[in-house]
């Protein structure tokens, strides 16, 4: 018997949170089917910049979401008081409440009993820069709005709005494990019985010049801008830094007896979760990787689970040299001679990196893979790192069940988080 059957609890455990709805819009596809079919086949969707003019910068590359029409989900005048992730942020929303078969806007009872958890590194930033740059042809030019739109809560306030959500609601900002953490924290408030529906996710959509050059300065990003597709490489001996990206998911959560209830269908389980923080540096990971280790064991311990349940592992692996042999050590750590069976997967290799977002569209990738049983790749992985020595999937998906994933998002300043995922087992 598994260490996870041996614990799992019953269908009226109101404990149990499960994931019953998906969304999402990545440089990869506008929905989660695109996302993840391009996903399985090993594309980038990483290429020049078109959103301003990058030419004059050392960096001129970034996974942007290409062709994105707002004006499908949001009337025009309204979209105009709104920043780009918020956007994004509507139409991942749209895809995963309508996914979960829930009527929107949501009536007056189910309204005061639906939350927003939403995670962003930060938030609308966009505004800012296009602010100042307006006055820069003088004060009348600066849209009265452009500073209130830069909030990071903002975004919460428009999903709100738009699905008619008036119950608990929340925006984490952790930097790289924000969309990790609103997950995390929506879980728990189900748990607590302060909502009866979760809108839970992250955003991102800071590609503008402000944000490249704060990062080409700590030269944190990749160079490669002659092959743009193949700068993402990590865990591989040439990888020389992230690259800067865009996106949103979101999911539906619920706690399991509402959902069996309504007759939804199940994607996964939240099975626990775990938090740990490095205090070591504000950029560079701890090199023993203590956070990251201890963030993976307390989310093991958290979901009732012995290490040699874990089937799968999506890395937060940036392509950066320090993170990602840390992330290794990391798993090497708490998993022993066990770490070289666990098949572990970069989805920022194809991606890049979205900051609040990135968490989310990992938890995403997770779930799809306990769904269908597929793992994605990590691409661009040509040259073994002797210091990066486990199972990558390199560059070919990979047919493997998978009954329980953990999603690592480690973030800067050292806030590390990780979310366990399960399959939904019927008991």
């Amino acid at each position: 018997m598994s260490p996870r059957q041996q614990s799992q609890p019953t269908n009226l455990d109101p404990d149990r949170i499960v994931i019953t709805g998906l969304g999402a819009v990545t440089p990869l596809g506008h929905g989660v089917t695109d996302s993840w079919e391009n996903l399985l086949a090993g594309r980038s969707g990483i290429d020049k910049v078109t959103l301003f003019d990058a030419a004059h910068l050392p960096v001129q590359i970034a996974g942007e979401v290409k062709a994105f029409d707002p004006h499908r989900y949001i009337p025009r005048k309204e979209a105009k008081r709104m920043a780009r992730g918020t956007h994004l942020a509507i139409a991942a929303a749209q895809e995963a409440v309508e996914d979960a078969g829930l009527r929107y806007p949501f009536d007056a009872a189910l309204a005061e009993r639906s939350g927003v958890f939403l995670g962003t590194t930060m938030g609308g930033f966009d505004k800012v820069e296009e602010g100042f740059k307006a006055y820069m042809r003088g004060l009348n030019r600066v849209p009265p709005f452009s500073l209130a739109m830069s909030s990071p809560n903002l975004t919460t306030f428009h999903l709100c709005q738009q699905f008619n959500i008036e119950g608990y609601t929340n925006t984490f900002s952790t930097a790289c494990s924000a969309g990790t953490v609103a997950i995390i924290e929506a879980a728990e408030a189900l748990k607590r019985g302060r909502c009866d529906i979760a809108l839970a996710g992250g955003m991102e959509a800071n590609i503008n010049e402000t944000t490249l050059l704060g990062f080409i300065v700590l030269q944190a990003l990749s160079t490669q801008n002659e092959t743009p597709q193949r700068a993402s490489r990590p865990f591989e001996a040439k990888r020389d830094g992230f690259v800067l990206a865009e996106g949103c998911a979101f999911f539906i959560l619920e706690r399991l007896d509402q959902a069996l209830a309504r007759g939804a269908r199940i994607y996964a389980e939240v099975l626990g979760s775990g938090y740990a923080q490095d205090t070591y540096h504000i950029i560079a990971p701890e090199p023993a990787a203590k956070g990251a280790t201890r963030a993976m064991r307390w989310a093991l311990q958290d979901a009732r689970l012995a290490p040699e349940a874990v089937d799968y592992i999506n890395a937060h692996a940036a392509s950066t040299p320090l993170g990602d042999a840390s992330e290794t050590l990391a798993i090497k750590n708490l998993f022993g001679e066990r770490a070289y069976e666990i098949p572990i997967s970069a989805t920022k290799s194809m991606l890049g990196h979205s900051f609040g977002a990135t968490g989310a569209i990992e938890a995403l990738a997770c779930v799809k893979s306990i769904e269908t049983g597929l793992i994605h790749p990590t691409i661009n992985y040509d040259t073994p790192d002797p210091a990066c020595d486990l199972d990558y999937v390199p560059n070919q998906a990979r047919r493997h069940e998978v009954n329980i994933a953990i999603s690592n998002s480690f973030g800067l300043g050292g806030q590390n988080s990780c979310l366990v995922l399960g399959k939904y087992l019927n008991s």
